[in-house]
């Protein structure tokens, strides 16, 4: 088996902020690969169009180049091809998305491909010609990799029964993880604090606007602070001033350096993921859920993420029904018994260790035949 340090790989994925790509890169990068070639396309309108490709050569980082093009989610997703015009041969390629995954196919660009799905969604695109389009990308990715790593089992099944009656590459799990050894952690006496943290993406299926309205019947001494952006971000701060608690929630929008999040969540009590219902959630492994658990957050969250059961019967989770009634009262509890909340606070830090970032990817890396 080919070492890190003896190998070079291509990391292509679709997104700026932290997530498993950045972090895999990371891991690469202190492990001194002999190459490696991220290439960055932007995800999210406000991300302005920027593709962003950056070369590390044994831990250091030699060049970046950027690029502006057109961006009108998802219509110009396939101008990602074009940055850069040529990629040199690797030793592995990593496509965190069937796009990304089907340009180092089509042609060959390394010995081995893996297609990581970050996710998996019925209708990605709602019914029409664009789903079907991807689709078949995704079944054609699944067929032509080497392997395929899948964030959870219920994503592994769902993406299976997709392409039934076909070959398909193996399959492994590679969940979400944190930097066990850099998080801080909350102090024993952390539910003094009384505040609430939510970590995501802004949208209505993140349940926000339930937190505001859990917000809204708590004690006035509780305060929340609300991590990340998106199209809610607006309609999200008139609800909290329509409700009255515009002074209790602290909306810090997109924060650049995860340095700077962690700090955030330290200084919490209590982590909230109140999922809507029918949410695509239900096939992930939402990245907050691990960032809570690597701070030592309580949490409490509805039972839409596939590990809920999981952070539930290992003590660091209380799910509810995502009623701002049941959301409320479980906040209430955790922050009026302190006793319970060390105690579900050590269950959180204990649960994070099978977590840690080195040990996944150190793990998913011997899975396609790479070891330290």
């Amino acid at each position: 088996m080919p070492r890190i340090d003896e190998s070079t790989f291509t990391i292509v994925s679709n997104g700026h902020v932290d997530g498993p790509a950045h972090a895999f890169r990371d891991h690469l990068v202190a492990r001194e690969a002999v190459r490696v070639r991220t290439i960055f396309h932007p995800l999210l309108p406000d991300e302005g169009g920027l593709h962003e490709v950056a070369v590390w050569e044994r831990g250091v980082r030699r060049r970046v180049r950027r690029v502006r093009l057109p961006s009108r989610p998802p219509l110009t997703y396939p101008l990602d091809v074009l940055v850069p015009a040529r990629v040199p041969r690797a030793d592995a390629w990593f496509g965190f998305n069937a796009l990304a995954c089907l340009s180092g196919l089509v042609p060959r660009r390394a010995d081995t491909v893996v297609y990581w799905c970050v996710d998996y969604v019925e209708e990605r695109f709602g019914p029409g010609l664009l789903t079907r389009g991807f689709n078949a990308i995704d079944g054609y990715c699944c067929r032509r990799a080497d392997a395929r790593f899948e964030l959870s089992e219920h994503a592994r099944l769902a993406r299976d029964r997709r392409h039934r009656g076909k070959a398909l590459a193996p399959a492994h799990i590679v969940p979400m993880g944190a930097w066990l050894d850099r998080v801080p952690t909350t102090p024993e006496g952390g539910q003094a604090a009384r505040r609430v943290v939510f970590l995501g993406h802004l949208v209505e299926r993140q349940g926000v606007a339930t937190l505001l309205a859990a917000l809204a019947v708590l004690d006035e001494r509780v305060s929340a602070d609300v991590i990340g952006r998106g199209p809610m971000l607006e309609p999200l701060r008139e609800e909290a001033a329509r409700l009255g608690i515009a002074e209790r929630v602290t909306f810090h929008g997109f924060v650049p350096r995860h340095e700077d999040v962690e700090g955030i969540l330290a200084a919490g009590s209590v982590g909230v993921a109140p999922y809507t219902r029918g949410s695509f959630t239900q096939f992930a492994d939402p990245g907050k859920l691990k960032s809570y658990l690597a701070a030592g957050l309580p949490i409490v969250t509805t039972a839409v993420p596939p590990n809920a059961s999981e952070l539930q019967d290992a003590g660091a989770a209380i799910l509810v029904d995502g009623s701002p009634e049941e959301l409320a009262g479980a906040i209430e509890r955790l922050l009026d018994a302190p006793d319970e909340w060390r105690t579900r606070r050590a269950a959180a830090l204990r649960h994070a260790r099978r977590y840690d970032w080195p040990v996944i990817f150190d793990d998913a890396l011997a899975r396609v035949g790479f070891v330290s």
